[in-house]
């Protein structure tokens, strides 16, 4: 299986790096940690297997917070509230077209 196209969802003023890979119902998002990198990720054996194995039963959905990975850097004195990086979930799921996930 090849690494999923990254596509961008707008955020405010920021662009936010996704991914959907797999078939839902039901859809999943993937909020990572603090490090993340939608391309990156696909190049580790073991992160890649995790990352199929969600998308073997669901449309799995992920994205880099703004300041992270593909997505706009921020300033590091202006690091994103958690307010902000849930604008960023909201903004990928409203460009992949989900109302409801896991």
């Amino acid at each position: 299986m090849s690494p999923p196209t990254t596509s961008y969802a707008r955020a405010g003023d920021a662009h936010v790096a996704y991914q959907v890979v797999g078939e839902g119902p039901p859809d999943l998002v993937l909020v990572s940690t603090w490090f993340s990198h939608v391309e990156a990720r696909w190049d580790i054996p073991a992160f890649a297997h995790y990352l199929r194995r969600l998308s073997s039963f669901s449309r799995l959905i992920s994205f880099d917070k703004r300041g992270i990975g593909l997505s706009d850097p921020v300033p590091l004195d202006q690091l994103p509230l958690l307010e902000e990086w849930m604008t960023d979930v909201r903004a990928v799921m409203d460009a992949v077209g989900v109302e409801r996930a896991s």
